[in-house]
């Protein structure tokens, strides 16, 4: 990335974070330009990570190597249209809208080498994870463009075929908020318990993090960890039982599908 030139198109909080990322990781500022509809918008990042901004996409996009899409996937379609009588054959197209497929935005930009991406909302802090799709006019350099790109926020896993996009925005893209709903439950819980609620919300908040932390660096699985956490005839057998009484592995089966079925039909709605 240390010759690589990129524009993203659209400079909102997840554009934001990528660039910071890039900066962290030593590209330049006058390697990244950015262009934004919002007068403030632009000004906020300028300022933040003294890169050059745009009103105009058109002047934004020229003579880089790779352009970020980081708009709205409703403004999708308007925004690579206008883009198209611009493009040069070799800009990497990098796609961080949900829902928009690589057909689409071939349809409306061209043949250009798209990469399509879901990056999740942790991004913001750079503990993010993002799928990743290329398509078949995408290089070997471009790919490690992309994987750059991403990884500066956190980690970056190709996939082979682009309908895995919708599972990995009902497990990883959607599942911040799953994890959200379970740390509401556990300190709605603890106070009915009898705790006062902020201390039952730091215990949840802070016994989430461990957790993470330990499946993280552990050699071994999470299904391994939960078995040595729980004793035979113990408080987190009888909590364990209670929550597989409750069909809770089916319920959270039915839920990743639901999300999965609404990545399609968002993709089929907006591509349209």
């Amino acid at each position: 990335m240390n010759t690589t030139r990129i524009a993203f198109i659209g400079a909102g909080n997840m554009a934001a974070s990528l660039i910071g990322g890039l900066r962290a990781k030593g590209l330049e500022a006058s390697q990244i330009r950015a262009s934004d509809p919002g007068e403030q918008t632009r000004a906020k990042v300028a300022a933040e990570h003294g890169i050059q901004v745009f009103a105009d996409n058109a002047e934004a996009i020229e003579g880089v190597d790779v352009i970020v899409l980081a708009v709205k996937p409703q403004a999708m379609k308007a925004v690579c249209q206008a883009l198209r009588p611009s493009l040069k054959p070799q800009q990497l197209v990098v796609s961080i809208a949900a829902g928009i497929t690589c057909s689409s935005m071939n349809s409306w930009l061209g043949a250009q080498p798209i990469v399509r991406c879901m990056p999740n909302t942790p991004a913001l802090l750079r503990q993010g994870v993002s799928g990743l799709y290329a398509t078949a006019e995408v290089s070997a350099q471009q790919r490690q463009q992309a994987e750059e790109l991403l990884s500066a926020v956190g980690i970056a896993l190709w996939l082979d075929q682009e309908q895995q996009l919708d599972a990995v925005t009902a497990v990883s893209g959607s599942g911040p908020a799953y994890f959200f709903l379970l740390i509401e439950a556990m300190t709605a819980a603890g106070e009915k318990l009898g705790l006062p609620r902020e201390t039952a919300a730091q215990l949840t908040l802070q016994t989430a993090l461990g957790a993470a932390h330990m499946a993280v660096s552990s050699d071994v699985d999470a299904a391994e960890l939960r078995r040595r956490v729980t004793s035979p005839a113990g408080t987190t057998e009888a909590a364990i039982k209670s929550f597989q009484a409750g069909g809770f592995e089916a319920l959270v089966e039915k839920a990743l599908g639901a999300a999965a079925h609404r990545s399609a039909e968002m993709a089929e709605q907006l591509g349209q």
